[in-house]
């Protein structure tokens, strides 16, 4: 595919500031909360405090006495009311070849309760405060049942039962690449390394907590919900089809702002259905607001795979052999994307930047008494680069090598592009020893041993980590439709399926029709996140510039292409004398012209439109280097990153200051997961980090400054622009680099492997037991 058509200018480079800000920022944003509450009746979602229960009886009566309190409803209510549940993509096959059973996922329990926080029961009351005191007042008789929240233990014999459908625990399987060959590499391989490795369990942590509302129109029927969702398109049919069982056309699906995704808010959650329900049931405005813990139990947590590793090596340090052994959890019910992540997208990019075709992997997904896991920032992609990234710092450590020569032993040469991986997966661009040298260079690779010395003289551990990642993106949708509309009042307006949650959407996307049509910006109006003006399959897997501005790039030349027909009807030439420029239609060589508004005048509606789609012709692979320094006190276990560097490939950038805030951001929960975050659960299944009390994410102090450097030079190949997707590439660089970084520094004493998060405790009881051994 050619990049960049002369016809698709679209002012590629220009660090726009973001056209969102002065709304945010001044308090003007449009979030659930900011709709007006008259009228409206709240919902409280009564939660197990089990996490694996047969519910005995529901007793309701002393709840719904109570004055205010309008309904209740149990998940027998619901199935009186045929009320569907959430799907799941049962596509995959278990380790016998049996199709994947799973239970299904209810807006309320019913008869079983699977983890603790399961909705169980909904109060409908005046107040929210009502309707949370009502709560309380419901007697539940529960009989409990063993539970198991460890994937890992949920494989051994005898181990509690979450579905009877699955004695086992499993739920499905994947494998790729050769066994055999593998194992006869590892036979003759002059050197092996193996790591055992978790991705632990994170908590999304968006700044806005989930919340929804719903209402029905008395004339219409229709029923709209105001949600935050980052495929409207996708809530709206699930919803309609399969929850409420009504046609989708009789469901509008509003989205305003949101105030952070990151992949979480991209399923329908049971109490979205609860909320839609009780609006159709009662006739009402019904509202649920969510707080933090709403979220710490009741939402989708991510990550959660724990994997061995191993490479095969010759003595030049080239890697003959890669197997990984991996279970991914999925809780106890699956999200849209509970399985694909670890058996698929891992998966994918688990080769990294390296030319290893001989590979094999094996991967379970496996059922526990614990939250639903789901999409987060990356999904499946920093786990698989934290297993290869781990696992190359290891092996240049065990032969001696330098960790950047064991990289460029092994990684895909230019020659090579296109490349096809181990599970046949085609990179179409990438200079991956280039990105190296550059960060190298930008990092002062040669002035880290002064830097070590000068710690160590402050009694400081130092060390440096070192990364190089690629992601797939694009969500295997690589089809976008986007709608486009020049108004009688000299307005341009875009209509998009894909939905902006803090990526600077509506900048970027105006960036472009500005160029493109010759329009200024405060002319143009980016409207998403309504069903009943655009659907599309919404912003998730980076894939919102690539796709999503491929679609935008396309509306702009079809506008341009039906003004040219009008004009030259309306000023009586043929199409090829019309030249557009700046908003105006002219025929070449005279002073005669039409505007492109005037022509929107005479239009029907009194607006000229265009409906385009755009079309990608496969995923992206946005690519980097890391390079982070490390300090570790000692005495105390505490670390801290001091440095860190990136060199980032996202091919042709439209915006680059909205790349490197998108790359900040991802860097920042990266370092988040390398060494503050990680969900605990008691043996009961309890959750043991419930709130931020409990829960650590990283605070702007424990952030060092992050230069970012973008490099175009292997522009995609895949969609004319020549971009890439940015959003998730920091939070997959970001949590092997600061991992290796602690390692090398621990390295000095002995220390070869402590699993994520790397919390103080547990880096200060490694350094005691090294020195004790040493003593």
């Amino acid at each position: 595919m050619n990049i960049l058509p002369g016809n698709l200018r679209f002012g590629a480079g220009q660090p726009i500031k973001r056209l969102e800000d002065q709304r945010l920022l001044t308090g003007k944003g449009q979030f659930i909360d900011d709709k007006p509450a008259e009228g409206a009746l709240w919902l409280h979602v009564l939660r197990s405090p089990h996490a694996h229960a047969k519910i005995v009886s529901i007793d309701t009566k002393p709840a719904t006495d109570m004055p205010g309190v309008e309904a209740v409803f149990t998940g027998e209510d619901l199935i009186k009311d045929d009320v569907g549940t959430i799907p799941t993509l049962a596509i995959f096959k278990r380790p016998d070849g049996s199709p994947m059973t799973v239970p299904p996922r209810r807006l309320l329990a019913h008869e079983v309760v699977r983890f603790a926080g399961e909705p169980i029961a909904a109060v409908i009351a005046s107040s929210r405060a009502l309707a949370q005191e009502a709560a309380e007042a419901i007697a539940v008789e529960y009989e409990v049942l063993p539970a198991v929240v460890d994937p890992l233990e949920a494989l051994k014999p005898g181990a509690p039962v979450v579905w009877p459908q699955a004695p086992d625990n499993v739920v499905a399987s994947m494998s790729y690449g050769d066994a055999a060959k593998v194992e006869e590499a590892f036979a003759k391989a002059a050197h092996t390394v193996s790591l055992d490795l978790v991705s632990q369990r994170l908590v999304p942590s968006a700044m806005e907590p989930r919340s929804t509302i719903a209402e029905v129109d008395k004339k219409s029927g229709r029923l709209t919900l105001y949600v935050q969702s980052q495929t409207p398109g996708s809530t709206r049919d699930v919803l309609a089809e399969a929850v409420l069982k009504r046609p989708k056309d009789s469901v509008r699906v509003l989205v305003g702002d949101i105030g952070g995704g990151f992949g979480q808010k991209t399923n329908v959650y049971p109490e979205d259905g609860i909320v839609a329900y009780a609006a159709v049931k009662l006739a009402r405005k019904i509202r649920w607001r969510g707080d933090r813990t709403d979220d710490f139990v009741g939402g989708t947590h991510g990550r959660d795979l724990t994997s061995t590793g191993e490479f095969a090596l010759d003595e030049k340090g080239r890697v003959l052999a890669y197997r990984v052994r991996s279970v991914g959890g999925t809780g106890a019910y699956m999200s849209g994307t509970a399985n694909i992540i670890p058996l698929v997208l891992g998966p994918f990019v688990q080769t990294g930047v390296y030319d290893l075709p001989l590979v094999h992997f094996e991967v379970k997904t496996v059922i526990t008494n614990t939250a639903p896991v789901g999409a987060y920032r990356g999904a499946g992609r920093p786990e698989a680069v934290f297993i290869v990234e781990r696992l190359f710092d290891a092996a240049a450590r065990k032969i001696g090598m330098d960790p950047r020569a064991i990289r460029k032993a092994n990684y895909i040469k230019p020659s090579q592009l296109p490349y096809t991986n181990a599970v046949g997966q085609v990179y179409d661009s990438g200079a991956f020893a280039h990105m190296l040298d550059r960060a190298a260079k930008l990092a002062d690779w040669d002035g880290f041993n002064a830097r070590k010395r000068a710690a160590k003289k402050k009694g400081l551990l130092y060390g440096r980590g070192l990364t190089s990642y690629i992601e797939w993106t694009g969500g295997r949708a690589h089809t976008e439709k986007v709608s486009l509309h020049a108004t009688a009042e000299g307005r341009v307006i875009l209509h998009s399926g894909t939905m902006a949650m803090g990526q600077g959407l509506q900048t970027t996307y105006t960036q472009m029709i500005s160029e493109s049509l010759g329009i200024p910006l405060d002319k143009i109006d980016v409207v998403q996140g309504d069903t009943d003006l655009a659907t599309g399959f919404g912003s998730v897997g980076s894939r919102s510039l690539f796709v999503g501005g491929t679609a935008v790039a396309v509306s702009a030349n079809d506008m341009i292409t039906k003004a040219r027909e009008k004009a030259s009807n309306l000023l009586e030439t043929s199409v090829e004398d019309i030249e557009y420029r700046d908003g105006f239609l002219t025929v070449v060589g005279t002073d005669r012209r039409i505007s492109l508004f005037d022509i929107a005048k005479k239009e029907g509606g009194a607006r000229l439109s265009v409906d385009s789609e755009g079309e990608v012709d496969g995923p992206s692979w946005p690519n980097g280097t890391h390079i982070c320094e490390v300090e570790i006190d000692p005495e105390t276990g505490e670390s801290r990153v001091v440095r860190y560097t990136t060199v980032d490939d996202v091919g042709v950038a439209v915006n680059p200051m909205l790349v490197t805030g998108q790359i900040h951001g991802g860097v920042a929960q990266g370092i988040g997961q390398a060494l503050y975050e990680g969900v605990a659960y008691d043996a009961e299944g309890q959750i043991l980090t419930a709130s931020y009390q409990d829960y650590c994410i990283p605070r702007a102090a424990d952030i060092p400054p992050i230069t970012v450097t973008l490099d175009d030079s292997a522009p995609c190949r895949t969609n004319p622009l020549g971009s890439k997707g940015c959003g998730e590439s920091g939070a997959i660089g970001g949590p092997p680099c600061v991992t290796n970084g602690v390692m090398d520094a621990l390295s000095e004493l002995g220390i070869t492997q402590l699993n994520t998060p790397l919390t103080p405790q547990k880096i200060w009881k490694a350094i005691q037991d090294a020195r004790a051994a040493s003593a």
